[in-house]
């Protein structure tokens, strides 16, 4: 929801996230995996260019800890690896 409105918020002008904040509250830990290059790619589920998710990523990254949430960086590493990352993560939070 966070990230919707944010990019609302980021089309409109409107603060649409303060409320929120103050509403709604998720787990503190807050993954995110920076645009990759390597792997990127437009289909019809995935509308951004790489130069708008970049933009995006790092609008959620100012974002995420205004609401007070810790943001974890997934690594740029194989899935398995990306995923024991966050099951390790989660088991230390």
């Amino acid at each position: 929801m966070i990230d919707a409105l944010l990019a609302l918020q980021n089309l409109t002008g409107e603060p649409l996230l303060e409320k929120l904040g103050e509403v709604h509250r998720y787990h503190r830990l807050v993954f995110l995996t920076p645009p990759w290059q390597d792997i990127y790619v437009q289909d019809p589920a995935r509308h951004h260019t790489l130069e708008s998710a970049t933009a995006e990523y790092f609008r959620l990254i100012e974002t995420y800890p205004s609401l007070g949430y810790d943001i974890s960086i997934v690594p740029k590493t194989s899935v398995n690896e990306r995923a024991d990352f966050v099951l390790n993560a989660l088991g230390n939070s």
